[in-house]
């Protein structure tokens, strides 16, 4: 009944427009003083310190501003180009081609807004001048930015290795079949959309000597995750300690070789960075007394008789956190949304003998999804912008694309061999 009440309070604070942080902080005070409970107030501060003070969390700004870097140069051109290259030629080329860029892109960045601000900027004037409507575009970007989540570098996936204690390396191995299996499916909607409305016939198949031209000059970008993930799994640098190199590879790829940006934009993007950051620490600072009074309250230990009696089986689980995690991430973003479930989840996937692994990337699946779905989303909202359409011709557009995608979630979710088949195969 605790738990119920609790939910209860935090969607009625949070959808009343209270921001995240003071959302989280309102129902913690809130539940402790409606109920009478005996804990100090002090405790809620200590919590709030001690859910920013990892060392692992150092990573999160160092990743953002590596994105900063790479989002704010030319190499979202580059790679745009080179995917124009390898793919401009099948109907729907342009559709196609955005979703490789989100792709190659994401392995980058690792965050979905910056994927679609930097992709959408630079293909949505080009497919909507080709005969896609605005609609389309922009809810095929929004769905295509979320691809940032299950590739290597993902900010979600930091969070989760932290607070579960799987090896980050297997974690972001495990989500990049998904990754190009999502992305595939987009691939599908986008070469049936072109040959239903006729808007994209594909252009003339780039030669050798083209495809290897823009591949020259998009590699030193795309050989970042490369970098990052191959220090990771041979252990020559930490998770934390890769986030320092993404950001000394991002900024002599930046400034020295392709000249994108020089010193003066430093500052700017060193703000911009620190502002996202603080942003997000903030949040995780709160998420900790929320989490703490989960904790004290045994709301975990209800939960899981909850999930006892409705769920005999694994499978029944696995449904359980697909349907949880897409309603509660229609309003909160990816990481609140993974700090306030995962530890919830996590004892009772070990109860059902669920590799947690995998039920890392399924988590991030579906908190994925939850970013385009209507009415609240981030890359909804930033695709929207981008496309200046209106967010119910979005939402009627991106029925097929989300068809697609959830398709995939689920696959992967009933699936595990597609998680576990690379982080194997590298072993």
């Amino acid at each position: 009944m605790f738990s119920l009440i609790l939910v209860v309070v935090f969607f009625t604070v949070a959808l009343a427009g209270v921001p995240l942080m003071f959302a989280l902080l309102t129902t913690t005070v809130g539940m402790i003083w409606a109920k009478g409970l005996s804990h100090p107030l002090e405790t809620i501060f200590l919590s709030f310190i001690g859910g920013v003070e990892p060392f692992i969390l150092i990573a999160v700004p160092l990743f953002i501003f590596a994105g900063e870097l790479l989002s704010q140069g030319g190499v979202g051109k580059r790679i745009v180009q080179f995917a124009r290259a390898l793919f401009g030629f099948l109907p729907g080329g342009l559709g196609v081609v955005t979703v490789a860029s989100c792709l190659m892109f994401g392995g980058v960045s690792g965050s979905a807004i910056a994927d679609t601000a930097a992709i959408g900027s630079l293909v949505i004037p080009t497919m909507v001048q080709r005969g896609y409507s605005r609609a389309f575009a922009a809810a095929l970007l929004a769905v295509a930015g979320t691809l940032a989540l299950l590739m290597p570098l993902s900010i979600p996936f930091l969070v989760y290795a932290f607070i579960s204690g799987v090896s980050m390396r297997q974690l972001s191995m495990a989500g990049v079949v998904p990754a190009f299996l999502s992305a595939a499916a987009l691939i599908a909607v986008c070469v049936w959309y072109g040959r239903k409305t006729g808007c994209d016939n594909g252009d003339e198949r780039s030669s050798r000597q083209e495809i290897w031209a823009a591949f020259k000059d998009a590699g030193p970008a795309l050989l970042m995750p490369v970098i990052i993930v191959g220090g990771i799994w041979s252990g020559f640098f930490t998770p934390t300690e890769s986030a320092a190199v993404a950001v000394v590879y991002g900024l002599v790829v930046s400034m020295f070789l392709y000249h994108d940006i020089g010193w003066r934009d430093l500052p700017r993007l060193l703000l911009s960075a620190f502002q996202t950051s603080a942003v997000v620490m903030l949040v995780i600072g709160a998420t900790g007394c929320l989490a703490w009074l989960l904790t004290v309250e045994q709301v975990a230990v209800q939960l899981a008789e909850w999930v006892r009696v409705v769920a005999h089986e694994p499978w029944m689980f696995l449904l359980l956190v697909n349907v949880s995690l897409l309603l509660l991430g229609i309003f909160i973003e990816p990481l609140p949304a993974l700090l306030l479930t995962a530890p919830l989840f996590l004892p009772l996937a070990k109860l059902f003998g669920i590799d947690l692994v995998h039920l890392g990337v399924v988590m991030t699946a579906n908190l994925a999804v939850a970013l385009y779905t209507p009415p609240v989303g981030g890359t909804l909202f930033v695709a929207a912008k981008l496309a200046n359409a209106g967010i119910g011709a979005i939402s009627r557009a991106l029925i097929p694309l989300m068809s697609a995608t959830v398709a995939v979630v689920f696959l992967v979710t009933y699936w595990p061999a597609l998680t576990r088949w690379l982080p194997a195969m590298l072993h």
